[in-house]
Parts: C-alpha cells; sequence; structure tokens
C-alpha cells in the first residue's frame, strides 16, 4: 500500500469543493474520573490538550466533519467554533457519541439516527452506537451522509469468525447494508464516514457486502494512513451514487499530529483526521 502525506495541502481548489473530513476525538469527554460510564484509567484531557485539538481542527479546515466518541454538543463546540460551523449529534446516552459539524452556509436536514446499529439488547451492560443521519444541501447539491462508529475487536478476521466482536459487528453490517440498499434505490448522492474498526478493501467481504446493490467508492483503498507512523486505516470516507462522480482526484489526506513530544499524544487522539474533496455540482 502507498503511503499518504500528512497535513492536507489545497491546490487552489474551486468554490464549489468541499472538504469532508472523519475524526475519532478518542473518549472526548469532560465527566470526572470514576464516572461509571467511563473505562477504569482513562485519560481526561487537560485544557491545553482542548487548545491543541482545536488548533488542529482550525488546520483540518474542512467544511463537514464527521466525530466520533464526543461527549456533548458543548464539547464538540470548543473544536468546531458556533461562528463557523453547526455541530448535530445522535440523541443516544452513550459517551462516545457520533456527530457532524457542518459549516455555516450549508443546509442541514436530520433524519432519524440509525439506531438499529445498537444491536445489542436494552439490557445489556453497554449500549453500542447510533449512526447520525442527515442530508446537508448547498442551495445546488444534496449530500446525504452517515457518520457511523462500529463495533471494535474484528478488523481483519472473516465475518464467519464465532468471536462475539465479529458476530456484532456482522449483525452492523446487515443494517449498514439496508440504509445503503435504501439510498442507492432511492438514487441519492451518498456519503458513509467515520470509524468502522476495520481494514476494509474492496477485496474485503464486508465491502463488498456494502456493494450489494450497486457500487460504492472506498477513497482509502490501497493506501496506509501515516497517523501515529503508519497503520491500516480503519476511518473510512465511502461515497455512492452521484458523490462518486464528485470525488476530487488525488485529494485524501490525513492531517498527522506533531508527535516531537510523545507527551502529547495523550493529549490529542489515537485517530487522524482523514479526508476528501468533493466537486458538487
Amino acid at each position: 500500500m502507498a503511503a499518504l502525506a500528512g497535513p492536507w495541502a489545497s491546490p487552489g481548489v474551486s468554490a464549489r469543493t468541499i472538504k469532508v473530513s472523519t475524526w475519532n476525538l478518542d473518549w472526548l469527554t469532560e465527566r470526572a474520573a470514576g464516572d461509571p460510564a467511563l473505562p477504569p484509567g482513562l485519560h481526561r484531557r487537560s485544557a491545553g490538550g482542548l487548545r491543541q485539538l482545536s488548533a488542529y481542527a482550525a488546520r483540518l479546515d474542512a467544511d463537514i466533519v464527521g466525530f466520533q466518541e464526543v461527549d456533548s454538543p458543548a464539547l464538540a463546540a470548543r473544536l468546531f467554533p458556533p461562528g463557523r460551523y453547526r455541530i448535530v449529534m445522535t440523541g443516544d446516552h452513550v459517551v462516545q457519541r457520533a456527530g457532524l459539524a457542518v459549516a455555516t452556509g450549508l443546509t442541514v436536514t436530520r433524519h432519524p439516527d440509525l439506531s438499529e446499529l445498537d444491536v445489542y439488547p436494552p439490557d445489556a451492560p453497554h449500549q453500542l452506537r447510533a449512526g447520525l443521519d442527515v442530508t446537508i444541501d448547498d442551495g445546488a447539491a444534496s449530500l446525504r451522509i452517515l457518520v457511523v462508529h462500529l463495533k471494535a475487536g474484528c478488523r481483519g478476521a472473516a465475518l464467519t469468525d464465532r468471536r462475539p466482536a465479529c458476530r456484532t459487528l456482522a449483525r452492523q453490517l446487515t443494517v449498514l447494508d439496508d440504509w445503503i440498499a435504501q439510498r442507492q434505490d432511492e438514487g441519492v448522492a451518498f456519503v458513509v464516514m467515520g470509524d468502522f474498526n476495520r481494514n476494509l478493501t474492496p477485496s474485503d467481504p464486508f465491502f463488498r457486502q456494502l456493494e450489494t446493490d450497486g457500487p460504492l467508492t472506498l477513497t482509502t483503498a490501497g493506501r496506509a494512513s501515516p497517523c501515529w507512523g503508519g497503520t491500516y486505516f480503519i476511518d473510512h470516507i465511502l461515497l455512492g451514487n452521484q458523490a462518486r462522480a464528485w470525488l476530487r482526484p488525488g485529494s485524501l489526506r490525513v492531517l498527522t499530529y506533531d508527535a516531537r513530544d510523545p507527551a502529547q499524544a495523550p493529549d490529542l487522539s489515537d485517530h487522524c483526521p482523514v479526508s476528501v474533496g468533493l466537486e458538487m455540482p
């Protein structure tokens, strides 16, 4: 796989090119240590860490950011300020909520959260994360967006693997496949992005199942991420219907952190922002 360059360098894009990004912010919460909703020993962000993340969000300078693992709209607004963005988040009652920061000037229409992604029973000790489902409109074209954060623990194993994480991910695949099939049938341009917790490739059975009702563009295909020294992608941006033709060639970028001071790492995130440019008509 070819590695990507780090920070985004925009080569003079047209006015209608929008930058779309996904970013897992790694347990971004201000809950007190010992809160039963948090894992033991979780590192809490310092004020300086939040300022660092805000500075990276400004450098990212994306028009649409699908984010994961954020506890509240108020915290999201610390990174994506109200003068520049509107914050939309899922309504589920988990700490690691999914959301979207949308540049002002773009119209946002909410759809019901894809709560079916929580395939656990109601009495389970923990619940899984819902997907955020919205339509974005710039006055000339619209784009349906689903932001997801899928079950961890089955990055490359077969979907028939009997481990609980793989069985759970396979059930989530069915839900996601149904959502994509509906968008394919409607003929609307759409994006599915977020933390898939899966090393998706064009030959991965998970991805091939998603393509059952029509082709998708896996924007990370054939590339390796430079995040924290290099890794395979688990954060992906998938494009369907007309959105596939909107992809700006060569626009896939990963915004990497300055890791010269290793002590900074816990205050940032274990994921880097991934972005592409879309040339909406």
